[in-house]
């Protein structure tokens, strides 16, 4: 049973002696590399060219894509202000700016679906069991969803993408800092 470990050691010595002599290039190593990367298209796909497929601009005009990002939103301050609700006070976000422009604008916006009540949902920057209702986000990862017309049955973690009108806000501390409304869904509706 010695001799085997031995000769695993040994071969695995040699194994690890060889790889670390030899020198990879990867594509992506070489920032500074003026070259143009190989695209490789897998074997079983076939190509637009060789079957003189021509795309209509219809099919990429239907997607659109996010004008909101996840990332934006997350960039917010607070302030502790007195409210009447609370007397020692209470943190109230402070928006930036380019949120600021994009107030009561049509935006697009992806997420997880989550359910709030029988007959609520938000849009979550996470899923459910990371979301900010678990203790795992802020509540700057989530949106309150008015849609437009009756509410869709949807599921939770549902990926979904939005159009509707932007809204934040910043002075009522029992309400979502982000809302999307007249909410109509755009991918992901169907499950």
């Amino acid at each position: 049973m010695r001799k085997i470990y031995i000769v695993f050691i040994l071969v695995f010595g040699i194994i690890i002696v060889l790889d670390s002599s030899l020198e990879v290039k990867y594509p992506f190593s070489n920032t500074n590399s003026s070259e143009e990367i190989p695209i490789q298209q897998a074997g079983f796909m076939p190509s637009f060219e060789s079957q003189n497929i021509e795309l209509e601009e219809d099919i990429f005009s239907q997607v659109k894509p996010d004008t909101l990002s996840w990332k934006l939103l997350g960039i917010i301050k607070y302030i502790k202000k007195p409210d009447k609700d609370y007397p020692d006070g209470v943190m109230f976000p402070i928006i930036n700016s380019d949120l600021k422009t994009k107030n009561k604008k049509k935006i697009v916006m992806s997420g997880f679906i989550i359910p709030i009540d029988n007959v609520s949902y938000a849009l979550s920057k996470n899923v459910f069991a990371s979301c900010f209702f678990c203790g795992q986000a802020g509540p700057e990862t989530i949106m309150g969803i008015k849609f437009k017309g009756p509410t869709p049955k949807l599921k939770t973690d549902q990926y979904v993408t939005m159009e509707g009108t932007f809204r934040y806000n910043d002075n009522d501390v029992n309400d979502w800092i982000y809302h999307i409304e007249n909410a109509v869904i755009v991918k992901g509706g169907k499950k």
